[in-house]
């Protein structure tokens, strides 16, 4: 029961007393985070006036696949077709995980491809980064990525919930291939607020209707991007941490992409991760074992 309410918690992400219809239809997806770092994700529909929520809970990233289920559903409660409904949650229960690119077929007005979670991000495919490519400009979309490297405190706020997760999640995705290890909430609930005061570094999506809390809190050296404003506030200029020629070349890339579909994008992103620490082993030095266990013993 304490877990059912708990998600129960992130399905209502925003202040429930200030937000009235504004959100209805919007899909977004939150992230409960286990002991052992394992991600499940929350994805979730609002409807009936933001009162009421869809949910699908899976250990599997397939944000446009579940999307798309979600839609399913919610056209199906529209037409009151419960029994419909159910013999589909049913038979989506049931099926085996299935292998990438291939297709799945749940009713006779229901199906989807498994997609191939190892393949890079494409445009206009993936939700996630076509939406925050959309809203934020390349200078701010850099500096955050810049921001994410210096392992900051990192805030970003909108007032649409479909938006606020798609640019966390694709801020995230652009690492790859490494990955954020350290606070990780696309979407914020409001009892989780003091979240935002933690020392440590983070990645936090906030609606906001909750930002006028957050500004109540003593809140030092947080990066801030703002979605609906395209304002990115920071203390500090981590793009000066960077080589000059590494963010030139990215920023040339970018806004060659900024017309073009596919991966482009995504695989600007990871040349400038390869220019960046593909030398990373010219940084090591070797030292034969036999070297240490001398040094070792003359310490005993």
């Amino acid at each position: 029961m304490e877990g059912l309410e708990n998600v129960l918690r992130f399905c209502f992400p925003f202040d429930v007393n200030r937000v009235s219809s504004g959100l209805v239809g919007q899909n977004f997806t939150f992230v409960l985070t286990d002991l052992d770092g394992k991600q499940r994700f929350g994805f979730c529909r609002l409807s009936s006036l933001s009162r009421c929520c869809l949910c699908f809970l899976s250990y599997l990233p397939w944000f446009e696949t579940f999307y798309k289920l979600l839609n399913n559903v919610s056209d199906h409660f529209a037409k009151s077709q419960e029994h419909d409904v159910i013999r589909f949650l049913q038979a989506l229960y049931q099926h085996t995980v299935p292998e990438c690119g291939s297709s799945v077929s749940l009713s006779v007005s229901s199906y989807f491809i498994a997609p191939d979670t190892r393949s890079l991000p494409t445009i206009p495919e993936s939700r996630n980064l076509t939406e925050y490519f959309v809203a934020v400009d390349i200078c701010n979309i850099v500096h955050l990525y810049a921001s994410l490297l210096c392992e900051r405190r990192i805030l970003i706020t909108c007032s649409k919930l479909s938006m606020l997760t798609a640019c966390v999640h694709a801020a995230a995705t652009l690492l790859y291939p490494m990955h954020w290890q350290h606070i990780y909430i696309p979407v914020l609930p409001p009892h989780l607020i003091d979240y935002c005061g933690a020392p440590m570094p983070y990645l936090i999506g906030i609606h906001s209707s909750l930002m006028e809390c957050v500004g109540e809190m003593p809140l030092e050296e947080v990066v801030t991007l703002n979605v609906d404003t395209n304002v990115l506030h920071s203390p500090f200029d981590d793009l000066t941490a960077l080589p000059h020629d590494v963010v030139s070349s990215l920023k040339s890339r970018l806004k060659r992409q900024s017309t073009e579909t596919g991966d482009g994008v995504a695989r600007a992103f990871l040349r400038t991760q390869a220019s960046l620490f593909g030398g990373y082993r010219e940084a090591l030095r070797f030292v034969p074992v036999s070297c240490v266990l001398l040094q070792a013993m003359s310490m005993i």
